[in-house]
Formats: structure tokens, C-alpha cells, sequence
């Protein structure tokens, strides 16, 4: 049996963690008070049978409440050529902030926003939510989903943003 795990300090773990490739996601929903959307980076695939994805939201989050409580979101995967967009939602909600503002969007089937030109959209009902310490991870079951799959995603690596893939060939 090995020693004891020591004490692991949150920048550390950011900094080493940050080695893990990761793509960025907008989550958003449909509110009597408009459209929300927060961005998120850790988004994966679950569960096929049922078709599951998960993410973690920050339990400092204003806006995952709100989702919660609408009962149905949206997954947007973001393509590379939206940083923007990805620094958009990552602001506060607060003091008025209006994330939507010249956004572009659609309704997916259950009305939350798709953002225009993303790489993939997952539409999602809430199935269940768990403990992740400073973060609630929620398990949404997928409802219906699409892809463009010329649109490469916007990838996350050691704090900036890239993208690594080629291309699709057609």
C-alpha cells in the first residue's frame, strides 16, 4: 500500500489538467424571461442506451438554476471560429448582462436556442443531477441532436484555444 495522497492545491491541478485536450460547449435554455446559456468545458457523451451526456456546472453558477428549473437545454458544441462566443457566455449573468445580445439562434425541438454555425447541437431534458464538489453534475437525456460536420470544433488546451484536426475529407 502506498503513502497517503498529500494535499492538492487547485492550481496545480488546473495547471496539470489543463494537459487534457478538451472541446467547449454553450448550454442554454428557454425562459418566460428571454433566452440563457452558459459556457461550459466539461461536456461528455455518457450513455447510449439511453442515449445520456453530461456536463458540470460551477455551484457558483446564476444561470444553471435557471436551466434546471426550464427542465430542458441545449448542448451547442462550439466550432473553432467561435471564441467569442465562448467568452461571451462565460460572463455573469449579472447586472443586466444580456449573453444573447447579437447572437444568432434557433429553436431546437423543446425551444432551447441552437447557436448558429455550431459544430453540433444535443437537445436535452434534465435526468438527473449529483454532487462534484464545487460543481453539480447534471445528466441530460438526449432528445435529438445534429452535427455540420465541416464546422470543426473549438478545442481547449492548456488555457487558450486551437484547433488540432484536419478538415473532413469529401
Amino acid at each position: 500500500m502506498g503513502a497517503p495522497a498529500g494535499p492538492v492545491s487547485p492550481a496545480v491541478m488546473r495547471e496539470v489538467l489543463g494537459h487534457f485536450v478538451s472541446g467547449i460547449v454553450v448550454v442554454t435554455a428557454a425562459t418566460p424571461a428571454g433566452p440563457i446559456g452558459f459556457t461550459c468545458q466539461s461536456f461528455a457523451s455518457l450513455s447510449l442506451d439511453p442515449p445520456l451526456v453530461s456536463f458540470a456546472a460551477a455551484r457558483s453558477s446564476t444561470t444553471w438554476p435557471r436551466i434546471r428549473e426550464a427542465d430542458t437545454f441545449c448542448v451547442n458544441v462550439l466550432a473553432a471560429d467561435h471564441q467569442e462566443l465562448s467568452v461571451g457566455f462565460a460572463r455573469s449573468a449579472g447586472n443586466g448582462v444580456d449573453k444573447f445580445d447579437g447572437v444568432p439562434w434557433r429553436p431546437s425541438p423543446s425551444g432551447a436556442p441552437v447557436l448558429d454555425g455550431v459544430s453540433a447541437w444535443i437537445d436535452c431534458t434534465l435526468w438527473n443531477e449529483y454532487d462534484g464538489g464545487d460543481h453539480t453534475i447534471a445528466v441530460g437525456r438526449v432528445l435529438d441532436l445534429g452535427a455540420t460536420p465541416a464546422r470543426l470544433p473549438l478545442l481547449y488546451y492548456r488555457g487558450r484555444y486551437g484547433v488540432t484536426a484536419d478538415p473532413p475529407q469529401t
